[in-house]
């Protein structure tokens, strides 16, 4: 199969459908957070943090440990997740930990990982 099998070869423009889906877009406004949010998921080190906060509520260090990396790398990594509303913290003394903001997160790595596996 050539790649110009994949060319629209016709001059026709399906003004119905065309119609119906400008009128399901979004603001362009929306797109740009969205694509925000999706590129906070193509981090491999933001990945590996979030399927670990996936199985179990983790301070720094446990995950410093987990992924063989610094606790000032791990800090960071942690600090973009926060500015997303992906995770959150809580203080237990001088301990902070951290777990996923809500099911949707675990939901999102998941599907990306049954995707890939298909």
């Amino acid at each position: 199969m050539s790649k110009n099998e994949f060319i629209c070869d016709c001059n026709t423009v399906h003004g119905d459908i065309v119609t119906e889906v400008n009128r399901q877009m979004l603001d362009p406004t929306v797109f740009d957070r969205l694509a925000d949010f999706f590129k906070v998921f193509g981090d491999v080190t933001r990945m590996r943090i979030l399927w670990a906060l996936g199985q179990h509520e983790l301070c720094v260090c446990d995950l410093a440990n987990i992924l063989s990396m610094s606790k000032s790398a791990v800090s960071h990594q942690l600090a973009v997740l926060r500015k997303a509303d992906l995770i959150r913290f809580r203080k237990d003394g001088k301990e902070a930990y951290y777990s996923l903001a809500d099911g949707h997160v675990k939901n999102i790595a998941e599907t990306g990982l049954e995707h890939i596996n298909e």
